[in-house]
């Protein structure tokens, strides 16, 4: 039995607790929770439970460093298009481990990872870190939709070989044509789970709402098929393709709308309506690196839709640190360290459905401990 303490145990399963301890297991499942004696000295810092990156790129994690900041969506496009694929894979293998065991050190337990090639699954099922991947797909002309899907169901057939939790998911709305982006929600949602890229900048709002912009002008220059202009948000048209798929509302499974920068009121409501259990995952460090820009909080959390934290990747981000990231929330919005801790821990185990294992310090559960100490988060457990 293991026994840590500190000024301040955020369980998320009820108060915090002041000046009190957390016994583990050998095998790191959570025994017990409570208050230290008056006279027992306790340890600096606070503790609270692992941590879920509830949206990543491991895979790109060779690109660290190479990226210009502040280009906006169509110029990040550029760059990314221009790189992917300079390293060896010996060089990406090693990028993408360091990047996983940094993210355990400093607390994380589990991962939605999206991924668009099996590059990381051998890492992945050999770490201690759970992961989820969403097994990202892209075609922009409609009779590519269903080579596309073969392939994806090879990629998913790899993943499962390895025992890991994999399944296809759309990429967004402007690299995929009407037809894929229906086929790969509903084969995705048939494993419960889903991932999808939601109005992550103007520029793609847009794009899709008027047929102008940086990166309407850029997919032209660039020979790249354009995607429908529907005169609706990029949120709304995504909900009309799970409609158009036939799958009938609200739609089951868990679906998570990553980023939202330019999110509604209005926007929110409809996906409430439509999807049985939706998500948001924001990230906001790179929203700030990409295009200077901040998801709409105050909307998000007006519309009582759970709120998870990710990282992206680090072709636009610095680190992998979701504790940057929920700094960067805490002081953009005036938010508690409790709150954020409930989107970061709790909030993501419940989209992975891993709420029974991982989010709360509770007897029974194995969610791994983190001390979180002067700007810096480290897993002790």
């Amino acid at each position: 039995m293991k026994r840590y303490t500190a000024e301040t145990v955020y369980t998320l399963a009820g108060e915090p607790l002041r000046h009190a301890f957390v016994e583990v297991e050998e095998d790191g499942t959570i025994a017990r929770t409570g208050i230290c004696p008056p006279s027992e000295k306790v340890d600096e810092g606070v503790l609270c439970p692992g941590f879920v990156n509830a949206h990543c790129h491991v895979e790109l994690s060779y690109m660290k460093g190479l990226f210009r900041k502040g280009t906006g969506m169509a110029g990040f496009i550029d760059q990314i298009n221009a790189l992917r694929d300079t390293s060896s894979m010996e060089d990406k293998l090693q990028a993408l481990k360091e990047a996983m065991d940094s993210m355990w050190d400093q607390g994380v337990q589990a991962m939605a990872d999206i991924s668009n090639c099996a590059d990381s699954f051998t890492t992945k099922a050999s770490h201690p870190m759970y992961t989820r991947t969403f097994l990202e797909v892209f075609g922009a002309q409609p009779s590519e939709c269903e080579e596309v899907m073969d392939g994806v169901r090879k990629l998913q057939a790899q993943a499962h070989a390895l025992g890991l939790d994999a399944a296809p998911t759309p990429h967004s709305c402007y690299t995929m044509s009407p037809e894929l982006v229906s086929a790969s929600s509903a084969a995705g949602l048939r494993d419960g789970f889903l991932s999808f890229h939601s109005e992550e900048s103007d520029e793609e709002e847009q794009m899709m709402m008027t047929g102008s912009g940086p990166m309407w002008d850029n997919r032209v220059a660039n020979g790249i098929p354009t995607p429908p202009v529907t005169g609706t948000s990029s949120l709304e048209y995504f909900l009309m393709r799970l409609r158009a798929a036939g799958l009938p509302e609200p739609v089951q499974g868990h679906v998570l709308l990553v980023h939202e920068c330019c999110l509604t009121a209005e926007g929110a409501a409809l996906a409430k309506r439509v999807l049985a259990q939706p998500f948001l995952a924001v990230c906001p460090l790179s929203n700030l690196f990409i295009h200077k820009m901040l998801p709409p909080i105050p909307v998000m959390k007006e519309s009582g839709i759970p709120i998870c934290i990710g990282t992206d990747s680090l072709s636009s981000n610095d680190d992998l640190n979701l504790l940057a990231e929920m700094e960067c929330l805490q002081e953009a919005f005036g938010l508690s360290l409790e709150e954020v801790l409930g989107w970061a821990c709790l909030n993501g185990a419940r989209f992975l459905g891993k709420e029974d294992v991982l989010g709360t310090l509770e007897p029974g559960k194995k969610p791994g401990v983190v001390r979180i100490l002067n700007h810096k988060s480290i897993r002790v457990c």
